[in-house]
């Protein structure tokens, strides 16, 4: 019984003496560094160090902001299709005189000609600014289009009306003071014209650049403004 009761004695010792201490030193300074690298990085402001992450949503939060009852998707709806203005529209010849002299401001890059012709001042500053920079882009739609040496060629385009449309709606269309439509030129052999409004968006690799004109005959004096869109 001595024996056993000797040996324990010593490990107890052993345990509250430092040669335990010191055999657990490695282990405990590592620990320690650890957890102190730990603490660092949490107090780091993470946006400090570059790390910011998106946090994908999780399947519960996504579960729970799903609607009770099922919702049919909305059909996409069809954009109207683009079609040259009849020849025998009273709208032809306002459009194109209208369309030749906004080409004509723009071909000078003169602001102070062009800009009243696409609102003056209600021509927002973001606007002007990015109207100014596609036509000073030589590889902008109006920039490229600009400074060709080759014939410009014109189109003037209005939107089709639906064949559902009776002959009273197309009279009632026709009868009003207020049209809209396309103008678009083109320095290239004209094979492609936009189908849609949102293929005369101007992107630069377009082979046509375009402007949308507001013609207005009401009152005594008929106005007009243009509109050009940006790439976004």
């Amino acid at each position: 019984m001595s024996a056993p009761r000797s040996c324990y004695k010593a490990a107890l010792h052993r345990f509250m003496t430092g040669a335990a201490i010191a055999d657990k030193l490695p282990a405990m300074r590592a620990f320690l560094i650890s957890s102190a690298l730990a603490a660092a990085f949490v107090a780091t402001p993470a946006a400090a160090e570059g790390r910011c992450v998106t946090l994908p949503v999780s399947t519960s939060d996504a579960a729970s902001s799903a609607p009770l009852v099922a919702i049919a998707p909305e059909e996409a709806a069809v954009p109207a299709r683009l079609a040259p203005l009849a020849a025998d529209s009273p709208w032809q010849a306002r459009f194109e005189a209208a369309a030749d002299e906004l080409f004509v401001a723009l071909q000078s890059r003169d602001e102070s000609r062009w800009q009243p012709l696409l609102g003056g001042r209600w021509l927002g500053e973001a606007d002007r600014s990015a109207i100014a920079a596609m036509i000073d882009d030589p590889c902008g739609a109006f920039g490229a289009l600009l400074k060709a040496p080759d014939p410009i060629e014109r189109r003037i385009l209005g939107w089709n009306i639906p064949a559902s449309y009776s002959a009273a709606d197309k009279a009632e269309i026709a009868a009003r003071p207020e049209a809209e439509a396309l103008a678009c030129w083109s320095a290239r052999s004209a094979t492609a014209w936009p189908l849609t409004a949102a293929e005369a968006d101007n992107r630069g690799d377009r082979p046509y650049a375009c402007a949308r004109i507001a013609y207005s005959v009401r009152g005594d004096t008929p106005l007009w403004r243009g509109f050009i869109e940006t790439p976004r």
